[in-house]
């Protein structure tokens, strides 16, 4: 396993594994038995950065989340594990009510709703303290001022040693890390979006946003991660939920343009080259890339698990990164 460092103050940054593996379904759609030997099979490989949100999985039987969050507890407690394991979680996007969209609104990023969030993800997680806490989705409703104050709130008071943000605006994020430093408060360091090979249209929405495309890492995004290298971009959904190797998985209209026949077929040749799996390949131009991201993979399965691993000790040639690179 390779790391990288989260944060840039001594008293609170991390070492991390350079693969991040998603909870988001365990404990509902994943049972407990497979995901805690997908757990110990990540620990056992080194692997050090776990990923979970309040809301997960509120969709898959109509609750309002907090699964993945407590058989993380259980799991934490059943192995003895301690503060050897970053847990990353996010607040903000749980529904209001019951529901299996968001139609019906989530409860946003007030000041109450920070602070109530992240004492019930405490004790869901069973921790003392949260290593790094993400705001998960835009409150468009409540002043950044209010979200950074109550963020920076948690980490004076020992609740949170690290802050991140998902799904914003890159002038949000900028905005909100300006705020920060002019109040002397902790701000964000890890960014989390969705990013991978393939790139997707513009004209197409988010899921998150009909008029736009918040939650992707793309153009003004890119942008202000190389004018910030300091921070940690962590890339969701890296593998397109299975699209680049199954054909039951296809691709959705917003990969619908000419470029990305091209960059598949790079990948394949690739692969092809190197010996690996065409989403090894995926994960490696991630993690070794111009702009180095963290790639959050989910797992069913032990074996699926052991295929994103295996990429994180794959090299790819400035020849082979250069022909994915150039693909268009």
């Amino acid at each position: 396993m390779r790391y990288r460092t989260i944060g840039t103050n001594p008293a609170t940054r991390r070492e991390v594994s350079v693969l991040s593996l998603g909870a988001m379904l365990m404990g509902t759609l994943t049972d407990e038995a497979t995901s805690f030997a997908i757990l110990d099979r990540y620990v056992e490989a080194g692997g050090t950065f776990i990923d979970t949100s309040d809301n997960y999985a509120f969709w898959v039987d109509g609750t309002r989340g907090g699964e993945s969050e407590e058989l993380l507890g259980r799991w934490r407690r059943s192995r003895g594990v301690g503060d050897e394991i970053v847990i990353a979680t996010k607040l903000g996007a749980r529904p209001r009510v019951p529901a299996t969209d968001f139609t019906r609104g989530v409860v946003g990023l007030s000041a109450a709703v920070v602070r109530e969030s992240a004492e019930r993800s405490l004790e869901r997680l069973g921790v003392a303290k949260l290593d790094l806490l993400y705001a998960h989705v835009q409150d468009r409703d409540v002043p950044l001022e209010e979200t950074v104050a109550a963020f920076g709130e948690l980490v004076a008071g020992g609740t949170v040693g690290l802050l991140g943000v998902s799904n914003h605006w890159a002038w949000q994020v900028d905005r909100a890390r300006r705020i920060a430093a002019d109040a002397g408060v902790p701000g964000y360091e890890v960014l989390q979006y969705h990013h991978s090979y393939l790139r997707r249209r513009t004209d197409q929405p988010s899921w998150r946003s009909p008029d736009g495309q918040e939650g992707v890492a793309s153009g003004d995004l890119l942008s202000y991660l190389r004018a910030e290298p300091e921070l940690v971009p962590v890339a969701y959904s890296p593998l397109l939920a299975g699209a680049y190797v199954r054909a039951d998985k296809p691709l959705g209209p917003e990969f619908d343009h000419p470029g990305t026949p091209a960059r598949q077929a790079a990948l394949r040749a690739v692969a092809k080259e190197t010996g690996a799996t065409v989403n090894q390949v995926v994960l490696a131009w991630l993690i070794g890339g111009e702009i180095p991201f963290v790639p959050l993979v989910g797992a069913s399965s032990v074996a699926q698990l052991d295929e994103s691993l295996a990429a994180v000790e794959l090299e790819l040639t400035a020849e082979q990164r250069a022909a994915l690179d150039a693909a268009h």
